[in-house]
Parts: C-alpha cells; structure tokens; sequence
C-alpha cells in the first residue's frame, strides 16, 4: 500500500459499529469531515460528542448496510461492528459503490480501494504518520510517542522556513542559493533552539544563517 493524505472537508464519514473502535475512528474524523455512527449501542466517549458526531441507533445487518450507504452517500465508509459479516458487508458494499473503505478487523493484504487509517503525530503545518501494517497497534504506539518528541518545534520550523523561502524568492536570489540557505537553516541547532524561545527569536538565528549563505 502507498500512503497518501486525503481531504474529506465536506464529504461523510459513515461508520458502522460504535464500540471501542468505532467511537476511536468517528472522533479521529470528527474535525474535518460530517460523521454518521450507525450502531445499536455507543461507547461513552461517542456520547460526549454528540455535537461532533451523529448517532443513528439502528443495529444494521449485512444485508441492510448497502442501504445505508446509499442514503448517507459517504467519501468513507468505515466497518467497526464486532460481526464480520458485517463488516465483509459493508466492506463489498462501498466498493461496489466506488467508495472508499476502512475495515477495522482485518489486517495485512487488503482489497483495492481499501484504506488504512495510520496513527498519526501533529505540530500543524506538520504531520507524520504511521503504520505496521496492522501487525503490531503496540509498535505504532510506541513509533508515535518517540516521534512525538523526536518533531517538537517541527510546526514553527516549517512556518518559519515557508516564509524565509517565500521572501528569498520576492529578493530575486538564485534558486540554488535559495536551497542552500533553506537547507542550513532546517538543519541549524542554533535556530531549532532559539525557536523554543519564540518566533522572533528564530527568526533573528535563521537570519544570521542565510546571510552566511548568501554573502560567503
């Protein structure tokens, strides 16, 4: 499977199964997307996010999941229920409909159009994400915390050099030039350190490094 981010600001995200898992998955695409959780009994943290989420208490079965899929007319469709039947339903139901499809209780070798949703670590404008393939939940756990901490500051960093690049090309600087001084400056220890102190501290660190760039 290749990675690939996928926009679903606007699109439905229709999850069968409201357990554990599914609440899990409907809050991960709560923030972007309209979520319909369709299941005869919700998870607490499913409840509390009533604002965010839709409930429709229904216990489809495999039979009855194209129908929902048909009326929610959703960008994703994810099988969370502990039936597997169900989910091998819901599953052959949204490929069948050119949907996309996250299913929760297989692992390893999926069916084309199928999805896997990978654990994830954010500093906005950044994001790393990450899988095992299904094979170890305990790995990407462990995976996402060491990089947690391995990215810290990677969000300022790349909002400063966004700009820093933005402006070198506004100023006519050669393209090789520009590279190089963007190079030193996400590599420089001196401006990761100063943007801890604040973005005008690093700004000042990064200033200093493209000025050696350009002026050597």
């Amino acid at each position: 499977m290749i990675p690939l981010y996928h926009d679903l600001t606007g699109e439905t995200v229709l999850v069968f199964g409201g357990g554990a898992v599914g609440a899990r998955k409907a809050l991960r695409f709560a923030d972007e997307a309209r979520v319909v959780v369709v299941s005869p009994a919700f998870d607490e943290r499913l409840a509390g996010a009533a604002s965010d989420v839709e409930l429709v208490r229904a216990a489809p079965d495999a039979d009855g999941v194209r129908d929902w899929i048909d009326r929610a007319a959703p960008g994703l469709v994810v099988a969370a229920t502990n039936d597997a039947a169900v989910n091998a339903a819901a599953e052959a139901a949204a490929l069948d409909a050119g949907v996309l499809v996250n299913r929760t209780d297989v692992s390893g070798a999926r069916t084309a159009g199928s999805v896997v949703v990978p654990a994830t670590v954010d500093d906005d404008p950044v994001r790393v994400a990450l899988s095992t393939g299904g094979a170890s939940p305990a790995l990407s756990k462990a995976l996402r915390e060491r990089i947690e901490a391995e990215i810290s500051g990677a969000g300022a960093m790349a909002d400063l050099s966004g700009a820093l690049r933005q402006e070198l090309k506004d100023r006519d600087i050669p393209p090789a030039e520009r590279r190089e001084a963007i190079r030193r400056v996400v590599r420089s220890e001196g401006v990761w350190k100063a943007l801890q102190k604040g973005r005008s501290y690093g700004r000042q660190e990064a200033d200093s490094v493209i000025e050696e760039v350009l002026n050597r």
